[in-house]
């Protein structure tokens, strides 16, 4: 994990922070102007179901190999972790892992980002506030410079660098929306610094283009029943669990004997 980070980190130096700050938006934010852009330089690698490591530019056998290494053993963690978030809302283990698989399975990937320094940070994020589209995000970040927050409250609150190469887990909108709202898609966003460059590296464990997704069945309320039913089911079962007398209304709801 420090090999990776030393070696992205060379990479930008070496291939992408001259064209950074040469960039259009560069020269608008030293005039002062604003746009709606984000102050980071970035690059994206696919590696499942097929990975394009190798396609991109100017990039190194040495960091091909060093992420390769990496994800092999985030993927690992990334389906363990989606196992145990199963087992956390009472569904079959393999629940997130079927839901976002296509025909080729769940995809998996990484947005690589460098956040550099910024003359004025009043004036532009680094990554400007919003959820993530996607499934389960596990984030390499910087052990030095801060600047990412999430939305907790209505307050921003701030993220440290992580240390000792601490993984930070973020769920996106199809978490939320798998588990019908028990984990939240969280927003968030990054900002900028007058000292420090921010090195981001975000790997993706996202359903494939062609899952279909939907609330699990477990994570639904019961819908489209009378109440003068509920009230009669209630009247048997007023001092009993009501996560089993909702279950009961779902399989009345579906014809289903009880």
């Amino acid at each position: 994990m420090d090999k990776l980070k030393q070696l992205i980190n060379s990479h930008y130096e070496e291939h992408l922070k001259e064209k950074f700050y040469q960039s259009e938006m560069v020269k608008a934010l030293s005039e002062g102007k604003t746009s709606d852009a984000d102050w980071e330089s970035t690059f994206f690698v696919w590696h499942k179901p097929t990975s394009n490591i190798s396609k991109v530019s100017n990039i190194s056998d040495e960091l091909i190999k060093t992420m390769d290494e990496y994800v092999s053993q985030l993927h690992k963690f990334a389906e363990r972790l989606s196992k145990l978030m199963c087992e956390n809302l009472g569904l079959p283990r393999e629940h997130i892992v079927n839901a976002f698989s296509g025909i080729e399975g769940p995809v998996f990937g990484t947005k690589v980002a460098k956040y550099p320094e910024c003359p004025h940070p009043e004036l532009i994020r680094g990554l400007r506030e919003h959820t993530d589209a996607g499934g389960i995000i596990l984030l390499l970040q910087d052990d030095q410079v801060p600047g990412l927050e999430f939305l907790k409250d209505g307050k921003w609150v701030p993220i440290p660098p992580s240390k000792n190469n601490t993984i930070f887990v973020n769920t996106g909108d199809q978490v939320e929306i798998l588990s019908n709202g028990r984990y939240k898609s969280v927003v968030h966003r990054v900002m900028t610094m007058k000292q420090g460059s921010r090195l981001s590296i975000a790997t993706f464990y996202n359903p494939a283009g062609d899952a279909i997704i939907s609330p699990a069945q477990e994570m639904l309320y019961p819908s489209g029943y009378r109440f003068q039913d509920y009230l009669k089911l209630y009247s048997t079962t007023k001092f009993g669990d009501k996560g089993s007398r909702f279950n009961t209304m779902k399989k009345m709801e579906n014809g289903d004997s009880v």
